[in-house]
C-alpha cells in the first residue's frame, strides 16, 4: 500500500471530483430524470438526492465523532426544485464535506458500517459517491461520462485494497463498486470498501 496521503490531497480532489461530475450532470439536466439510475432502483432524481444526504451524512459524521451510529441529521434537496437547482446542494454539500475534512484533526475517528475512518477516508467515501452515482445517472440518461482516473486511483487506494492492479483506474473502481465488469473478472453482485485506518510507519489512511 502507498503511504498515507495529506489531507491537503483530499480537499483539493473533492471540489475537483464535485465540479467534473457537476459538469456532467448539468448536460444531461434537460432529460428524464424519473427515469431509473442505472441498475439501481432509484429514480435518477432519487439517487441525486441520495448523493446530497451521503456527502452531508459524511460531514456529520466527522463532526459529531460517534463510536457505534448514524448520525440524527438527515438533509435532503428540496423534492420541487429543479434539478439545476439541485445540483447547486449538491455543490454545497460538498463544500461543507471538504471544509470538514479540512478541520478534522488527524487523530479523529469515527464511526462506519464499513470500518471506522479519519478524515480522509471519509473523503475518499464521499469521492467515491459522486463519481459512482453520477456514473449510474449519466449512464441512465443516455450521456456518455467516466469518472476521472486521477481521483478513481486515490479512492482506490484508501477504500479498495485489495482491487486488481493494471487496469485503468476509473475501469477498476467501477469494478470494485459492481458496475462493469474487467478481463478475467465477472461482475461483482455484493461489495464493499474498508474505511479503516492503516497503522503503517506513517499512521496514516
Amino acid at each position: 500500500m502507498v503511504p498515507s496521503s495529506p489531507t491537503a490531497l483530499w480537499t483539493d480532489l473533492i471540489p475537483a471530483a464535485t465540479e467534473d461530475c457537476l459538469a456532467a450532470l448539468l448536460e444531461a439536466s434537460d432529460q428524464d430524470w424519473s427515469r431509473l439510475a442505472h441498475d439501481l432502483e432509484w429514480t435518477c432524481r432519487q439517487t441525486l438526492d441520495h448523493l446530497a444526504l451521503g456527502l452531508i451524512g459524511y460531514t456529520g459524521l466527522l463532526i459529531a465523532r460517534p463510536d457505534d451510529r448514524y448520525i440524527t441529521l438527515f438533509a435532503s434537496l428540496d423534492p420541487q426544485a429543479p434539478v439545476q437547482g439541485c445540483l447547486e446542494g449538491l455543490r454545497i454539500a460538498a463544500t461543507l464535506l471538504t471544509s470538514t475534512v479540512r478541520d478534522t484533526p488527524a487523530e479523529v475517528r469515527a464511526w462506519h458500517p464499513w470500518g471506522h475512518s479519519d478524515a480522509n477516508g471519509f473523503a475518499a467515501m464521499g469521492i467515491t459517491e459522486l463519481l459512482v452515482h453520477t456514473y449510474d445517472i449519466t449512464r441512465a440518461l443516455g450521456c456518455s461520462w467516466t469518472p476521472p482516473d486521477g481521483a478513481s486511483a486515490a479512492v482506490l487506494t484508501r477504500l479498495f485494497p485489495d482491487a486488481p492492479p493494471e487496469h485503468r483506474p476509473s475501469d477498476t473502481l467501477l469494478w470494485c463498486t459492481g458496475r462493469s465488469t474487467l478481463p478475467g473478472l465477472p461482475r461483482r453482485v455484493d461489495w464493499q470498501w474498508d474505511g479503516t485506518v492503516s497503522q503503517g510507519p506513517s499512521g496514516g489512511s
